[in-house]
């Protein structure tokens, strides 16, 4: 008989998915031991989990896989047939659809473009607090993508509107947002992508008291502190809507001490789910509010992995002695805030675990 990790590695479906299977009813092990709740299985259900594995990665939907794996060592081969000759022509028709779907979306997009053309032949003029500016980038630079195949996110979105500038960095896998207050813009919403090395640039410049002018001239964009100039081409993309992607309010909200929380990171217990994959940090919220380091995950349902590097830089970039962590369920984004200004927040997408 193979184990269920036996399985999983031969039929190429994960250990999570063959429990789900087992729960579903289509692949039903051929013994579960009463004592540890192991999964077992006969060596003729090898070819069933490589089949299934198939169907699934077709898109076929789970009561139609079902009726296949309960007919395919039978007699019943013509419903086989029609099983999987109904579920082409639905792949088929979906093509179509999505073609048709794409056409609209290129459309809708090559209008939009012509419409940002135009808005970033705007003129910008304004002054910030060094220290503030400083800061605000500090807070976010971290969570700047530095994928080739992803050009828009290689730099830091600056979203001036009113008396506010907000910087926003993002990977997808973790979202930072701050906010300063400026002064001498009319209020109109004003968007650029800055790039990292000249985020950098600026950074550097920032070693004064006084207040800065940040310019945007189209598609230029120039700082100015004590006489020094930082300058360069804004990226030459849309950046994705992060409002958009902001936390709901809910879940569990707890403060913790960064340097004991840190520490606790750093040396506590990891999980790793494959070679060359990161470190995870599995967390927990106690009753009491205290966040703890899972080692058995089973024993928690409730519990959330996320990357440990990721998660110690967002904690740094939060500089400060306590931050808020809010947890949701194992699906759901983290967010770190500040307690004193809630508005300069990061986000750490979860990491789902097989078992």
């Amino acid at each position: 008989m193979r184990s269920i990790g036996e399985m999983a590695r031969d039929s190429g479906l994960g250990v999570g998915t063959l429990r789900f299977y087992d729960r579903a009813g289509v692949l039903v092990p051929a013994w579960v031991d009463p004592v540890s709740g192991y999964r077992w299985y006969e060596p003729e259900q090898f070819e069933e989990a490589r089949l299934l594995a198939r169907l699934r990665r077709a898109g076929m939907p789970l009561a139609d896989i079902r009726l296949v794996l309960a007919s395919w060592s039978g007699a019943d081969t013509d419903l086989v047939r029609k099983l999987l000759k109904a579920h082409l022509r639905r792949l088929e028709q979906g093509l179509s659809d999505a073609r048709s779907d794409f056409s609209v979306l290129r459309a809708l997009l090559d209008h939009r473009e012509n419409v940002m053309t135009s808005l970033r032949i705007v003129t910008v003029r304004l002054s910030i607090a060094a220290p503030e500016l400083a800061a605000v980038l500090d807070t976010v630079r971290f969570a700047a993508s530095t994928d080739p195949e992803l050009p828009m996110l290689g730099g830091v979105l600056f979203d001036i509107e009113g008396e506010s500038l907000h910087v926003v960095a993002t990977d997808r896998y973790r979202l930072a947002v701050a906010q300063a207050g400026i002064a001498g813009h009319d209020g109109s919403r004003v968007q650029v992508i800055v790039p990292t090395p000249l985020v950098d640039a600026m950074r550097a410049l920032l070693d004064s008291e006084g207040p800065v002018r940040l310019s945007i001239d189209g598609d230029r964009v120039t700082l100015e502190a004590a006489g020094r100039l930082a300058a360069g081409q804004c990226l030459d993309h849309d950046f994705p809507d992060y409002r958009r992607l902001l936390p709901r309010a809910g879940g569990l909200r707890t403060v913790v001490e960064v340097a004991a929380f840190r520490k606790a990171l750093e040396t506590g217990p990891v999980r790793s789910e494959e070679a060359g994959a990161p470190d995870l940090s599995v967390l927990s919220v106690e009753d009491g509010g205290t966040v703890t380091l899972c080692t058995d995950v089973d024993e928690d349902p409730n519990r959330v992995a996320v990357n440990r590097e990721f998660l110690l830089d967002a904690l740094a970039a939060g500089a400060r002695d306590q931050l808020i962590l809010e947890l949701g369920a194992p699906t759901v984004p983290i967010a770190i805030r500040r307690p004193d200004d809630e508005d300069t927040f990061s986000i750490l997408m979860p990491v789902r675990l097989e078992n």
